[in-house]
């Protein structure tokens, strides 16, 4: 019998997809401050995601996705207004059963790790915070996303997968970012320029073991508006090796960076750097109970290998040692109560404030190096 043409197609905006997700977290630390007052009184509620997405297939080869985040960390409530996370057209020349070819355009998450790409969704994530020595809150905007093109190339092999993304374009130079380079005080614009970042991925046995590593170049520039200052050009380079291995029951992981930033062009010797930072973490993770997950993961960040213990930055008029590197040993727990209800708590224990937010410590010298932090996060999603 013959169908009508008609029959069995599908129009484009049956292809909609909608979908939403909302977190909400408690911090409570005895000393400095982590996204709000968290040291003071019952803890900080200055931490709270609220995130919506979109998708629409117009063609088989044409995917169009978006979503809008709204991010509350610590600082004022305008820190929260939505943005545009990401926005792409996404089209794919070759797909079949043996490889994909695929190119993006528009704002794309950067392959950074393992998480970077999801890492505001708190049902992908181990943790409440990711390992901080890694995926910088404190530098996030810089990692997080770039306006520009991305093309992907995915190969199916016997063994596994191998997958192959490149990307360039303008990286996103907040606030934040001026604040770690201690410019937020001085006249002038931190204006991104032209970037590229890549990574290679392989996943073993359908996912019992995966590598990756991504590296990147980020650039900004500092325009001054002072008088008889001159502009600053910034740059950004880290490798990050990424391994991990999944049983039925436990995963264990592990991501090691080295992160060369450079600040240079400055009249004044005092503003310009160069150094070569190390990263590093190992994760355990274990799950019991079909919708319960614990975790156990120590984080090390140094800022400067050249100056592990921060004692020349200190002699040098910097600040505390301790500002320049953290050691943080972190235990977690997760309950999945249903497929849209995520719980977690969480314990860290740190020896340093290296990654410690300056819009919550600006002063440094009123830090302390030994610290704890309990997290509560109730999330939601549809």
């Amino acid at each position: 019998m013959a169908a009508s043409p008609a029959a069995g197609q599908e129009g484009p905006l049956d292809t909609l997809q909608l979908h939403g997700f909302l977190s909400q977290a408690l911090v409570v630390t005895d000393h400095n401050d982590f996204f709000g007052p968290s040291s003071s009184g019952a803890g900080s509620l200055k931490y709270t995601e609220i995130g919506a997405n979109a998708s629409l297939r117009p063609h088989q080869d044409l995917l169009i996705a978006a979503q809008v985040l709204s991010r509350r960390a610590g600082g004022e409530g305008s820190d929260a207004r939505p943005v545009l996370d990401y926005g792409v057209i996404d089209y794919q020349p070759l797909s079949d059963q043996q490889r994909t070819l695929g190119v993006q355009v528009g704002r794309f998450k950067n392959p950074f790790g393992f998480y970077n790409q999801t890492r505001d969704v708190a049902f992908t994530r181990p943790s409440i915070l990711l390992p901080q020595s890694i995926y910088f809150d404190r530098t996030r905007s810089l990692g997080l996303a770039a306006d520009g093109i991305t093309a992907y190339y995915e190969e199916r092999v016997p063994t596994g997968t191998l997958r192959i993304q490149v990307g360039m374009g303008d990286t996103q130079a907040g606030d934040d970012l001026r604040r770690t380079m201690r410019l937020e005080g001085t006249p002038g614009s931190l204006e991104p320029r032209r970037s590229a970042i890549g990574q290679v991925r392989y996943e073993y046995d359908g996912g019992r073991m995966v590598a990756a590593l991504s590296t990147a170049s980020a650039r900004a520039r500092f325009e001054s508006d002072m008088p008889g200052m001159s502009d600053g050009d910034f740059h950004f380079r880290p490798w990050i090796l990424s391994l991990q291995y999944n049983a039925e029951l436990w995963s264990l992981t592990g991501e090691y960076a080295l992160r060369t930033s450079t600040l240079q062009g400055f009249a004044n010797p005092f503003l310009n750097f160069d150094i070569t930072g190390e990263s590093w973490y190992v994760q355990y993770t274990r799950r019991f109970n079909d919708d319960w997950q614990w975790l156990v993961r120590y984080d090390s960040l140094v800022n400067n290998r050249d100056d592990r213990s921060g004692s020349d930055f200190e002699a040098m008029g910097g600040g505390p040692a301790h500002t320049q590197y953290a050691k943080d040993l972190a235990l977690g727990l997760q309950w999945n109560v249903t497929p849209r209800v995520l719980l977690a708590a969480e314990y860290h224990h740190i020896d340093g404030t290296g990654w410690l937010p300056l819009q919550d410590e600006p002063d440094p010298a009123e830090t302390k190096r030994y610290w704890n932090m309990l997290l509560f996060q109730a999330s939601f999603r549809f």
